[in-house]
């Protein structure tokens, strides 16, 4: 006499093309078995029973089965899938068994996304994106080089386990081919397009080979060194090396000249010993440049008697005379006195020659002074005419040089040169530039207010005593009016005291930044200026507030404010707009209109706007097709509840932008939440389709999940406009045992006919054994506010140099549009063109698109590539006369 346990259960079963299924149950002791599929009792007559004696125990075994079809599945409608359940009697009462689903199993024809083809360099990576058909059950991804199956585990730089794409880290050659993504399930397989990879290697230079000689043995000729493009040679399609294989340059050989005898001197007067001498020296002319001696005696002696002379026996021209000793030792003083007085009129000339130098005093010849790094200087003494800035069209003198380590202020003396083209874009031959990350160059400089005569700022919004200009004395009273209007509640804000010399304001871990230029506010004057993203919510980013709005700034200011769109023209219309004194929104323009007005320029993350007046602005979104996407972030937390066994798990889809996800942070903070896997990216399309949160893969025996919470739903229009909650899905899980904690889950994210996400969790319900995942916020937060010369990251000296070569329309093209050309800004070209100088604008933009990165090689790059261009112009229209085979007239070229 015992309860019916089920020695067989139904298991979920999908159904193929038309083909039935069968489900079964098997119970003992059983007196009936039916089958009960959606809450309905099956009809008697679509049971097949079979029953049978247990010879172990004795009980009697009951199997029970029945068919279920595509159609009756097809036929219902309910919350859940189709799903059946076996519930078995005995004399004591009844049991029943799991719930098993019954689906209906398809695998759609085409991709939701086919690889692409990519061109990457050896060691770059290559990431190639598939997204296989909707299917019951998932389709499980396969990928294909050259119809060949790839294995991850057995090459560790292939990685197929993120999301069905494949990624190689660093490219090799080998990997080059054809790539296909193979998706399978129970009921077919499908293959998408192929993509082509091309690994390809761009050539590079060997090391020069040295000079020859020069092949002119006397008077003037040249000499060359030659390079070739094989280190690496290029493959697959490669770029060819850039600039010349062989150099020439000019050499002169100074021509030997063999030596030639003098005159002979005349006869010395007859010596005791009964000789005469004479002389001659090898100086008509001297040999010089390798020419031969002379050949011969220079000095003779003769017996002056003819040889009646005679002493100790011997005629008198046989014994070496001492007068002669006596001249040798005159001639050895005598040059020795020569020497002396050689170098000393040579110590004489070269301190006459520094003295005459040293009015001209030094000048950085080093290119790292448009970078802004701090690093070691060479610096040498400049010869007349030459004027340096980024490059030099001579070889540099390093005969009188010396190093200086340690930060270098880049308000050198370069601020007192006029610009001049040549020292602009001739390039300055074998000087390597370093440039170091702008957060060393910030650690770099003093932490401090750089406004003469000027207080120190205050914190907002304290308003301390200090010194304020006419212009802030007449209009502090709206300034404080308008501190008053924003929430105290906020502490997303910033403020600082700012001056002629301006600086860049931020909002720490939001992507909200203001970038006052140099001389925009008045000498006389300086203001207290804030920065403040409102809580509220918006279609495409936050809305930021700057002040105070009576504020006239002679230069227009860039605001940068981020936004959530996959900023395509196609799709989205997006404009800027402006709340009024009443509340109302007003238009500014549209991101693509033309207008002198305003200006804005849309990166893919975020939108630069350059403002002649403060106030509060917005990025307002209107999609024009359904492919407009929204770019949300996806995140889980999780927590214990009060109930020590159960254990929430969290959802949340919030813009990508930086700030909402801080504010989603700071509030799991307050209910003990822990963020439990790396946020996703989520590309919500504009097509009305809901979107669907559930839990997944949850341990059948350790775990289960609490009823009707294992999927939810929530609306296009909450997800899509931005709902002030961004928490869309909560679930309840509870545990079997206090002991289990581990808890292995997989949450899936999905839009209807849109993107899918699916966050694998891995976590301890413990906190003392769970491993915390830290999201580090923006890299902003350190440096809220800096003013002066150090908020920007091109140099002063660098920026006037540039204003004043491109601001003056050039002769051949080479003005302030070439400059906006050289940094991607092609429209609304009429906004600069009104501006005192387009090139300080444009520079302007350049600082806040760059703010984080301080990529200043792209710019001395641009300015490269200009002075290259203006160079070719100027070769074409003047060309040169005089020795054209000869480029460049020195070795270091």
């Amino acid at each position: 006499g015992t309860l019916p346990h089920f020695l067989e259960e139904p298991d979920d079963s999908y159904i193929i093309k038309s083909n039935p299924i069968v489900l079964r149950c098997r119970a003992a002791p059983a007196m009936q078995i039916f089958f009960k599929c959606n809450g309905e009792w099956v009809h008697q007559n679509e049971h097949v029973s079979h029953e049978s004696l247990d010879e172990r125990t004795g009980l009697k075994v009951r199997e029970v089965s029945i068919n279920v079809t595509r159609q009756q599945v097809e036929d219902f409608h309910g919350p859940e899938d189709y799903w059946c359940q076996c519930v078995a009697w005995s004399h004591l009462g009844t049991s029943k068994s799991r719930k098993a689903s019954v689906r209906i199993a398809y695998l759609r024809k085409n991709f939701e996304q086919d690889p692409q083809g990519k061109e990457v360099p050896i060691e770059g990576m290559i990431v190639l994106h598939c997204r296989p058909p909707e299917g019951v059950p998932a389709a499980e991804v396969e990928w294909l080089k050259n119809e060949e199956p790839i294995d991850s585990n057995l090459d560790e730089n292939i990685d197929t386990r993120a999301d069905h794409n494949l990624i190689i880290r660093q490219a090799r050659l080998s990997d080059s081919g054809n790539y296909t993504c193979m998706a399978a399930n129970i009921v077919a397989k499908r293959r998408s397009l192929s993509a082509t990879v091309v690994v390809y290697v761009n050539g590079g230079w060997s090391s020069w080979t040295e000079w020859s000689s020069c092949n002119a043995r006397c008077g003037r000729g040249w000499q060359k060194r030659s390079r070739t493009c094989t280190n690496p040679a290029p493959l697959n399609g490669g770029a060819f090396c850039e600039g010349m294989s062989v150099q020439k340059i000019t050499c002169t050989s100074l021509c030997p000249v063999d030596g030639s005898w003098e005159v002979w001197s005349e006869w010395s007067v007859c010596s005791p010993e009964c000789e005469h001498l004479r002389v001659r020296e090898c100086a008509a002319p001297a040999p010089r440049n390798g020419g031969k001696d002379c050949e011969g005696l220079s000095q003779e002696s003769e017996n002056c008697t003819e040889g009646l002379c005679i002493q100790d026996k011997k005629p008198l021209h046989e014994i070496k005379p001492r007068n002669v000793e006596r001249g040798g030792d005159i001639a050895l003083y005598s040059g020795l006195a020569a020497a002396v007085l050689a170098v000393a009129v040579l110590a004489l000339g070269v301190t006459l020659y520094r003295r005459s130098q040293s009015e001209y005093g030094v000048d950085v010849i080093d290119s790292s002074a448009l970078t802004g790094g701090f690093q070691s200087f060479n610096f040498k003494t400049v010869r007349q005419g030459n004027s340096l800035l980024l490059n030099s069209s001579l070889q540099p003198e390093l005969t009188v040089s010396r190093t200086y380590s340690g930060p270098i202020c880049l308000q050198d003396p370069l601020d007192k040169e006029l610009m001049t083209e040549s020292s602009l874009f001739n390039p300055l031959a074998d000087i390597k530039v370093k440039v170091q990350s702008s957060f060393m160059v910030s650690l770099g400089v003093a932490d401090r207010a750089e406004f003469p005569g000027k207080a120190h700022p205050g914190t907002f919004p304290q308003g301390s005593p200090r010194p304020f200009g006419t212009l802030q004395a007449r209009s502090k009273a709206m300034f404080i009016q308008s501190l008053a209007s924003i929430s105290s509640s906020s502490q997303l804000r910033s403020t600082a005291l700012f001056g002629h010399l301006g600086g860049r304001l931020v909002v720490p871990n939001t992507g909200v930044s203001l970038l006052i230029p140099h001389g925009a506010i008045p000498e006389d004057s300086s203001w207290e200026i804030y920065l403040l993203q409102d809580h509220g919510s918006v279609l495409l980013g936050p809305e930021v507030s700057c002040g105070p709005p009576e504020l006239a700034v002679s230069t227009p200011c860039a605001l940068t404010i981020p936004h959530c769109a996959h900023a395509d023209p196609q799709h989205w219309s997006i404009h800027l707009k402006r709340r009024t004194q009443q509340g109302k929104w007003e238009e500014v323009m549209s991101v693509e209109e033309e207008t002198t007005s305003c200006y804005c320029l849309l990166d893919p993350y975020a939108c630069h706007i350059l403002l002649n007046s403060f106030g509060t602005y917005a990025l307002i979104g209107e999609p024009l097709s359904d492919c407009a996407v929204r770019q949300l972030k996806v995140a889980v937390f999780g927590c214990l509840s009060c109930n020590s066994l159960d254990y929430n798990l969290r959802v949340y889809c919030v813009d990508n932008t930086p700030c909402a996800f801080q504010e989603v942070v700071a509030d799991e903070r307050l209910q003990g939440g822990q963020l439990l896997e790396e946020p996703k990216l989520l590309h919500f399309k504009g097509n009305s389709c809901s979107l669907q949160i559930s839990v997944l893969d949850v341990p059948p025996f350790l775990w289960r999940i609490k009823p009707f919470t294992a999927c939810q739903e929530v609306p296009f229009s909450r997800v899509w406009r931005g709902s002030p909650r961004p928490l869309l899905g909560a679930f309840s899980l509870e545990r079997f045992s206090p002991g289990t904690s581990q808890l292995c889950c997989t949450v899936s994210v999905r839009q209807l006919q849109g993107h899918e996400l699916l966050l694998h969790l891995q976590t301890s319900v413990l906190e003392a054994e769970r491993e915390n995942i830290t999201f580090f916020g923006h890299e902003d937060g350190a440096f809220p506010a800096q003013l002066g010369p150090k908020a920007f990251k091109i140099p002063r000296s660098i920026r006037q140099r540039i204003c004043a070569t491109f601001d003056a329309p050039g002769a051949k093209g080479k003005d302030w549009q070439m400059l906006a050309q050289k940094n991607s800004i092609s429209r609304n070209l009429s906004f600069f063109a009104i501006q005192s100088s387009p090139s300080a604008v444009i520079l302007d933009l350049w600082e806040a698109r760059h703010q984080h990165d301080g990529d200043l090689d792209s710019l001395a790059c641009a300015l490269e590539e200009i002075g290259r261009t203006h160079s070719k112009l100027s070769d074409v229209a003047e060309p040169q006369l005089e020795e054209p085979e000869f480029p460049c007239s020195r070795k270091g070229l």
